[in-house]
């Protein structure tokens, strides 16, 4: 392909470049019609055959992924079909709840897409942008989009969408106004490979405008002994001092008599305009303040650190920190350096884990998670210590418990999502683990995965069939 292009002038480059695109946009809608005939195949309510009852206790029901007027999808089928597209449930999940809205409630808009002639990721946002809306109110958002979505840029077409859901019902987007106040959070992302993190808030207004102050009170203070630092990242590292209550207390303290930014040092404060206690202190405070221990305001924390010995002996090495993500041994350091540190042991990971009993213990639930670290789900996502612990290999409670030969341990165990954990157990999947952190999988259509250290890769299905059913005690790895 590439010699082709090597031959082609610049008009013959702009055409590849328009056919390109088109091709794309077609597989990525190939891709989403796969998933909706997927979900017609399995549509049927598994409640209301002979084998009902169970069906409903065991939690295979219809579940309605896209808005109002969807066809439901059977809860049990969405795990197999996330797997043959080597992606996580949610992923797969959301697109085919997008691609039922489309085909269902956005039939204008959808068509469109179909043609080739739109991005299909702007008609995807627009189906999640209208979901809360009712069947019979939906058509105002999709005729608007279907006009413009093949002529205009994404973002004006997310806007006049965003406009229409707006003017479909307004009385419920009202509701939803108010409804929105209860979900405030204050978050942050992944960490990056330089060891920073975006943090996001979604605040009140009110609220918001104070953190602003505190933090650009903060920078003014630390500007003279940050010669050369941006503005932008002064006020980074005093939003930093929100994370540590008595260090900003004290920084405060110590700067009650400068002057502010923007203010008349010969000029009184107004009286009808007294200071807030978010940027500066009152007489009244101080004396008390400056006398108090500000060391039981330190936050506390508990963090978990994963780093090769050969680190401890000067080499170069990376540290793994839960919840932050990979850092440099000296970022490390510069982390922990102004903290009172307790240490936990080591664990030793090569040593074996067991139970007589169903229950996972503790100390077997940590050995199980350093070692797989997270749900052991083909192309699962999460890194969450709290999951559940499973027998790969069921536990059989009719056997007598042996001491020799326990069924529940480090050779039998693997945390799962509560989701995935009620797929594999109910929903005709086969898995054993076959080594430390290893497990091989096998779907009821036959599809077969190793999950391990270095991910989900696909296997020979009669290779998995031989892993599956080799004596007790034996790993079987092929080449």
């Amino acid at each position: 392909m590439t010699d082709a292009l090597s031959e082609l002038d610049a008009t013959g480059l702009l055409a590849a470049a328009s056919g390109a695109v088109r091709e794309r946009r077609l597989a990525e809608v190939h891709d989403l019609e796969v998933l909706a005939q997927w979900a017609v195949v399995h549509s049927t309510d598994p409640t209301e055959g002979p084998d009902g009852a169970q069906a409903r206790r065991l939690g295979d029901v219809l579940v309605q992924l896209g808005g109002e007027g969807t066809p439901g999808v059977q809860d049990f089928c969405l795990g197999e079909i996330a797997i043959a597209r080597g992606t996580g449930v949610t992923a797969t999940t959301n697109a085919l709840a997008d691609v039922l809205d489309l085909q269902h409630r956005l039939p204008a808009t959808w068509a469109v897409v179909r043609a080739g002639e739109a991005e299909v990721f702007i008609a995807r946002r627009v189906a999640r942008l209208s979901r809360h809306l009712a069947a019979d109110r939906v058509g105002v958002v999709d005729a608007a989009v279907a006009r413009i979505i093949a002529r205009e840029a994404g973002g004006r077409v997310l806007a006049v969408a965003e406009g229409k859901v707006i003017e479909a019902d307004p009385a419920l987007h009202d509701q939803r106004v108010e409804a929105e106040r209860a979900r405030r959070y204050v978050s942050s992302g992944r960490t990056d490979e330089y060891g920073l993190r975006t943090v996001i808030a979604r605040i009140e207004a009110g609220d918001a405008v104070w953190v602003e102050a505190t933090v650009q009170r903060v920078a003014d203070i630390l500007a003279p002994t940050h010669a050369g630092v941006g503005a932008d990242e002064l006020r980074a590292i005093a939003f930093g001092y929100l994370a540590r209550p008595a260090e900003l207390l004290q920084l405060l303290l110590e700067h009650t008599d400068d002057t502010l930014p923007g203010t008349d040092p010969a000029e009184p404060d107004e009286p009808d305009q007294p200071r807030s206690r978010a940027t500066a202190f009152p007489a009244d405070l101080l004396d008390a303040l400056c006398s108090l221990d500000l060391t039981p305001l330190a936050p506390k924390a508990v963090l978990h650190v994963h780093l090769h010995e050969a680190a401890l002996a000067g080499a170069d090495a990376v540290a793994r920190v839960e919840g932050l993500g990979p850092t440099s041994v000296s970022a490390l350091c510069a982390l922990l350096g102004r903290t009172r540190l307790t240490v936990r042991p080591v664990r030793d990971l090569s040593s074996r884990v067991r139970s007589t009993a169903y229950e996972h213990p503790e100390s077997l639930k940590e050995q199980v998670y350093l070692t797989t670290g997270g749900d052991y789900w083909p192309f699962a996502t999460s890194t969450s210590r709290h999951l559940d612990y499973d027998h790969p290999t069921p536990y059989d409670d009719t056997g007598p418990p042996d001491p020799k030969h326990p069924q529940t341990g480090s050779h039998n165990s693997g945390p799962l999502g509560r989701r995935h954990h009620r797929w594999k157990t109910h929903a005709g999947y086969r898995s054993r683990q076959c080594g430390q952190g290893r497990y091989v999988w096998l779907s009821p259509h036959g599809l077969a995965f190793i999950v391990d250290h270095r991910g989900t890769r696909r296997i020979d299905l009669h290779h998995a069939r031989e892993i599956l059913e080799a004596p007790p005690g034996v790993d079987l790895y092929f080449t």
